[in-house]
């Protein structure tokens, strides 16, 4: 299978470490979600990534999909926990650390395709707002173990991208005022070799 995606993408690099931690490879190509000729368009209709080519249907999109879709090929259980209170807690875990990488792309956006004279103060405060609330309940309630037969499950993963997105783009700020989530997040990467594996290569 073929994973189309971006090298600094938090979810594509969160699909990348759920296909690792499930054994299953997935050649990685480029996209460029800013090319109007680019093929993406045409295997997500959004012109988002990631997009999962499969050689037995039709593409998969986003990366919720895909992880789910990855776990259930590899047997289920792998990346999110089969039932009950550990599936809500890893997929609401999932969705706030989702929230917090989209709020933080929709900052850099706002640099890459809005001219400096037309940037909003207010919509930057109002994203900025939703990542230090994020981190706050992170830094509050750190990602648990839970039953799954993988090395993390969905939740982890995704924070963990989260903030290595939140380190390539933004330097690192989010650390100084988060000691409990920069020590789980150090005891991940020793726990999950894909993470450094997957760092993006600027």
């Amino acid at each position: 299978m073929k994973l189309r995606s971006s090298p600094l993408s938090p979810f594509g690099r969160k699909v990348k470490i759920g296909a690792i931690l499930c054994d299953i490879h997935l050649d990685v190509l480029p996209a460029d979600t800013s090319d109007p000729a680019d093929t993406l368009r045409e295997q997500n209709p959004l012109g988002k990534i990631p997009v999962l080519l499969r050689n037995d249907g039709p593409a998969i999109y986003d990366s919720r999909v895909i992880i789910d879709y990855l776990d259930a090929q590899a047997g289920g259980g792998v990346l999110i926990p089969a039932s009950g209170e550990a599936r809500v807690t890893a997929l609401t875990m999932l969705a706030l650390s989702d929230g917090i990488s989209d709020a933080a792309l929709l900052q850099m956006y706002e640099s890459r395709f809005r001219d400096p004279e037309t940037h909003s103060a207010r919509w930057l405060d109002h994203q900025a707002g939703k990542v230090a609330r994020g981190l706050a309940a992170l830094e509050a309630a750190p990602p648990q173990l839970l039953p799954v037969s993988g090395a993390a499950h969905v939740g982890e993963i995704a924070a963990a991208c989260a903030l290595g997105y939140l380190d390539l783009r933004f330097a690192g700020a989010w650390r100084a005022g988060h000691p409990a989530l920069v020590a789980w997040l150090d005891a991940f990467s020793e726990r999950v070799p894909a993470f450094e594996a997957t760092t993006p290569q600027v």
